[in-house]
């Protein structure tokens, strides 16, 4: 048997999504700036695609931009509501300690253009409070930029807490959302939300392409300069196949959310609880107010890697944390942020589910997974000083 358990870094395209794209692959070649009726069009599906993600975002569709992806929606709505701050000499930036890189980095960036960036504690579970972000809030914020779910743990942020006190003091409030987006419901007026990333591939869409929603009034900064794409906000010749095909598989998420919630739910617990039976193991995150698929556990005495290659022979694809920072050595920032040691936050171990997994695929997991972790601390003297007494256990 084989488990694909690594939803979380990618998921695989749906026949939605294929199928939506192909006429724009095979057929329908215009540019969409282009005048002639091949290219209205493409221009046609341009826009048809920009309603849909609107519809599913409960905005107008001249606040979607389309960018290359979560990342690039990020860096192009931080440095944003940094250029705005900066003509009005707000140069203070809120954000929380266990952001994902694209954010993080773009922070340091703009630190080091004389920005005071400050990232706030997460608390154990996971989660900041609003009254964490409205406590920290000063005269001379700038930008609140929060994720709307965490990428390795799950855990799910206040996010509409947080956008009403960022309205309430006149600060723009920008949230991650691309774990988000597709499988918990999303209403930026409601939820007080000024700017909004999220990336087709989360969701069963392409891969390379993503998308910002931005608060109409707010002038968007070029990130790339040249045609005028995008309102003259984001130069290129638009991806028609992979927007169409990330509208078709946003549409088809937000229809099917609360049932395909349940599902994935149902099957999160039953791993959880599963896995909870392992000794000295804890689960990261907030047991409760986590993603629907999202299962993040550390295992004392063992090392992630060696558990993934591990699982990988037995035909289960997971991962430690971020894709984003898999070839890094260093334990994960997430971990680090919520208190984990660096000992234990090595042993980590991500497993995020989708619709289609199924119950016989989690007990295959729930199987070979406690053996695996067994038999790695076995062969570790780390374990057995551990388990003379030589040293003490870290998770009781």
């Amino acid at each position: 048997m084989t488990v694909y358990a690594d939803n979380a870094a990618t998921t695989r395209m749906s026949r939605t999504a294929i199928e939506a794209m192909l006429p724009y692959m095979d057929g329908i070649c215009g540019n969409p700036s282009s005048l002639h009726s091949e290219g209205q069009r493409a221009a046609e599906a341009l826009q048809g695609a920009r309603e849909k993600i609107a519809a599913c975002l409960g905005c107008s569709p001249r606040e979607i931009t389309f960018t290359s992806g979560g990342s690039e929606a990020d860096n192009q709505a931080i440095l944003t509501a940094a250029e705005i701050g900066r003509r009005k000499s707000k140069r203070h930036i809120l954000s929380t300690a266990f952001e994902h890189h694209a954010v993080l980095h773009t922070l340091e960036k703009l630190e080091r253009q004389g920005f005071e960036v400050e990232l706030l504690p997460v608390h154990e579970n996971g989660m900041i409070s609003a009254r964490d972000v409205e406590a920290a809030i000063r005269e001379d914020t700038c930008l609140v930029t929060v994720m709307y779910a965490n990428n390795e743990i799950g855990s799910i942020l206040p996010v509409s807490e947080i956008g009403e006190v960022c309205q309430k003091a006149g600060v723009l409030f920008h949230t991650d959302a691309v774990q988000a987006a597709g499988h918990l419901a999303i209403d930026v007026r409601a939820q007080h939300i000024d700017m909004l990333s999220l990336s087709a591939h989360k969701f069963h869409g392409p891969k390379g392409i993503g998308a910002l929603y931005v608060r109409q009034g707010i002038p968007l900064t070029t990130l790339i300069e040249g045609g005028a794409q995008e309102r003259g906000k984001r130069a290129g010749t638009e991806n028609v196949p992979a927007i169409v095909g990330m509208a078709a598989a946003l549409e088809e998420a937000c229809r099917n959310l609360e049932r395909n919630a349940a599902r994935m739910t149902a099957l999160r617990d039953k791993l959880i609880a599963g896995l909870s039976r392992i000794p000295h193991s804890a689960l990261n995150g907030d047991p409760v107010n986590r993603l629907p698929g999202n299962v993040n556990f550390c295992f004392e005495g063992i090392e992630g890697e060696s558990l993934l290659l591990l699982l990988d022979e037995k035909g289960i694809y997971a991962s430690s944390g971020s894709a984003c920072t898999s070839g890094s050595l260093d334990p994960s920032h997430v971990l680090l942020a919520i208190g984990r040691p660096h000992e234990i936050a090595h042993g980590s171990l991500r497993l995020s589910l989708c619709e289609s997994n199924t119950d016989e695929e989690v007990d295959y997991l729930l199987r070979e997974i406690p053996e695996v972790v067994t038999y790695l601390r076995n062969m570790s003297p780390l374990w057995r000083d551990k388990v003379s007494g030589k040293r003490e256990f870290l998770l009781k």
